[in-house]
């Protein structure tokens, strides 16, 4: 068994901590939140040990990870610590909102050859990763078109709009992540965005210097066309599709939903369920699924297919998407 620290036991690190403690090859020994009312939740939920410091993880020899699932400006520097202590890494989208602190992370803990995970799970979405080897695989030809749709139920509260960063560095960069998933050795050379506010919520956004619709177009170096549409609320589910479209044709990753059967009735025909109304219900297979990567790279040290520089490269696009906003104009990346 893995021996795992968890660090953050909010509404992420308990579902993290719900999948560690089912999956078959982890051990959920340690929980650290700086609310111990949180942590202490641990040892009732998954029989794990709250500890009110967290260095005692980092010091016990017997701990393989730790899994960072806390607020994001405490990321870089338990990255720093755990790669010290020489800790396999898992930790949440982002590492960090500030660019420099990610470089500056990645330079200093490099003399230890750390192993790290970033917690990018729509790479591990069935649909979604389908898409990926299809590319691969050149069943649609050439690629020429990814448009992603990615639109929350509702939005989150004014706290957490506070500290997220923004839209394009809290919601879409899972979305700039996916897009160099698909292109892989294709790099985005423009970026274009564009926000707006039109509902109910605008006042809300307004708060935070924030916008409820956006949408960014990127252009890869050989010419790919990516297409991102978000909204921080939808009145039908939680949206999350994904279309590739190639000189052979075109493939859709889609949503999901409470179930697939279809009615029809006098009332209509093919009428079907609403979709799942979380992020976590709609990934809840991919948060799984990442953990089968943990721990192959735990163990066969193999690297798994979100690492520290898909984190840094990523928040490189939401920093340009946040620039063509501001100028007005298209980022050179």
């Amino acid at each position: 068994m893995i021996n795992v620290a968890l660090f953050g036991f909010g509404r992420i690190g308990q579902m993290h901590g719900e999948n560690l403690f089912k999956h078959p090859k982890f051990n959920l020994k340690y929980v650290y939140d700086r609310e111990e009312i949180l942590s202490k939740k641990s040892e009732k939920m998954f029989k794990a040990k709250s500890i009110k410091n967290y260095k005692i993880a980092l010091e016990d020899k017997s701990i393989s990870v730790i899994f960072i699932a806390s607020s994001t400006p405490t990321h870089i520097n338990f990255i720093r610590e755990a790669a010290q202590h020489k800790k396999t890494i898992f930790c949440e989208k982002p590492l960090d909102l500030d660019l420099n602190k990610i470089i500056k992370c990645k330079k200093y803990i490099k003399k230890f050859s750390p192993r790290i995970q970033l917690g990018f799970n729509r790479r591990y979405d069935p649909g979604h990763y389908y898409l990926k080897k299809s590319i691969d695989q050149k069943k649609i030809g050439t690629l020429q078109k990814i448009i992603i749709t990615c639109r929350d139920p509702a939005p989150p509260p004014l706290a957490y709009l506070k500290t997220a960063g923004g839209i394009f560095k809290d919601m879409i960069i899972h979305d700039f992540d996916l897009i160099r998933f698909y292109l892989k050795n294709d790099p985005i050379k423009e970026v274009f965005a564009t926000t707006s506010d039109l509902s109910e919520y605008s006042k809300l956004f307004k708060k935070v210097n924030d916008y409820e619709l956006a949408t960014v177009v990127l252009k890869s170096n050989k010419g790919v066309l990516c297409t991102i549409n978000n909204a921080r609320h939808c009145t039908y589910g939680h949206d999350q599709r994904v279309e590739i479209f190639g000189t052979k044709g075109m493939l859709i990753s889609n949503n999901k939903r409470e179930s697939e059967v279809e009615l029809s009735n006098n009332k209509g025909t093919n009428s079907k369920k609403k979709l799942l109304n979380f992020f976590i219900e709609r990934y809840q297979e991919a948060y799984y699924l990442q953990l089968h990567d943990l721990a192959d790279l735990v163990i066969k040290r193999k690297q798994p297919r979100a690492n520290f520089e898909d984190g840094q490269q990523a928040l490189v696009l939401a920093i340009a998407a946040s620039k063509s906003l501001r100028f007005k104009k298209i980022i050179k990346i």
